[in-house]
């Protein structure tokens, strides 16, 4: 099974480039910036690497971005995720930024935007993954620093796919982004935003008609609300889910519990991805092999995750048909 799941072709449409941030590289960078970080070795910011809620994490997830300053750290930060995509067998990646982690620094929005867009460019060269970005407004912030955000990125639209929400979910429900949401939207941006992480079925519920995402970030606690599922379920809305960093911020006690199976069987378009893999415990394989582990997932389970992860991305029509035409290759090759 980990060979099979190694063999297929990934698409990942739910990672944060700044949680990508192994600490091997934040120290190097740090050095590199003569930035003081609160951690003496890598293996210290190893062991902070230990969190009981989503706040914990956010917490040192700020505190290493903070060493982020010239555009050739953004390029690093970026290629060394695109190598783990490459060694993931991730062939489309949908990476989310939070240009506000930057920009309250100080930091330009375009030397965020030009590091990550050089990096994009690099790996599609040396790799040929295929990637488009995400701009995420955070949402412990106002509505107001969401839509500055948003007049500085359009000088780069067209590097731009998508508008997120990300950050505190408890305290701050989508509708707090309504406006801005609209003129993202207007601007050419699809929305999508994190729900029903920790925040209430409600925020879902607001995610869908208030924001009206085209794509629901986590969304596990749908469970909770039928009508929810069947909503979603009718509106052919994908879930991106992240197995590990659920099991990470304790979302979900042991990973024997974790919601995906009971997603997938209640007829929703669950899809698997890694969130924060330097802060989580793992890239893609890694959250494909335990999920599948602790929840029995069978090959055909395992496809399906895959063709979801595809069919829902934002990729070209022309672009899906030819990953799938890919996933079935392995798949036949597998299966002969």
């Amino acid at each position: 099974m980990k060979d099979f799941i190694k063999a297929l072709p990934k698409a990942e449409l739910h990672l944060h480039i700044e949680g990508s941030f192994e600490p091997e590289l934040m120290f190097e960078i740090a050095q590199r910036n003569q930035i003081a970080i609160p951690y003496k070795t890598i293996d210290e910011v190893k062991k902070a690497y230990q969190f009981s809620c989503l706040q914990d994490f956010l917490d040192i997830y700020y505190a290493g971005a903070g060493v982020l300053i010239h555009e050739q750290d953004f390029y690093d930060l970026a290629m060394a995720y695109y190598q783990k995509c490459y060694e993931n067998n991730v062939i489309h990646t949908e990476i989310m930024f939070d240009p506000q982690t930057h920009t309250e620094r100080g930091i330009a929005f375009e030397t965020v935007i030009n590091g990550l867009q050089k990096a994009r460019i690099d790996a599609k060269e040396k790799w040929g993954i295929n990637s488009l970005f995400i701009m995420s407004y955070l949402r412990h912030l106002s509505e107001e620093s969401a839509f500055e955000t948003l007049k500085q990125s359009l000088p780069y639209k067209d590097l731009i796919t998508a508008v997120g929400l990300d950050s505190s979910e408890m305290g701050n429900p989508p509708s707090k982004f309504k406006n801005v949401f609209e003129v993202s939207v207007k601007e050419g941006y699809i929305p999508v935003a994190h729900a029903g992480e920790e925040g209430p079925t409600e925020y879902i519920w607001e995610a869908i008609d208030v924001l009206k995402v085209a794509r629901i970030d986590h969304g596990n606690r749908c469970l909770e609300d039928e009508n929810l599922v069947q909503e979603i379920v009718k509106r052919d809305l994908a879930l991106t889910v992240c197995p590990l960093s659920n099991l990470e911020l304790r979302n979900t006690d042991v990973l024997t519990n974790h919601p995906l199976k009971k997603l997938l069987d209640k007829g929703i378009k669950a899809t698997v991805n890694s969130d924060d893999p330097a802060y989580f415990g793992g890239y893609m394989n890694a959250n494909f092999v335990k999920v599948q582990e602790a929840l029995n997932l069978s090959k055909e389970e395992i496809v399906t995750l895959v063709r979801n992860s595809f069919n829902y991305s934002f990729a070209t029509d022309e672009q899906k048909e030819i990953y799938l035409k890919k996933v079935n290759e392995v798949v036949n090759e597998i299966n002969s």
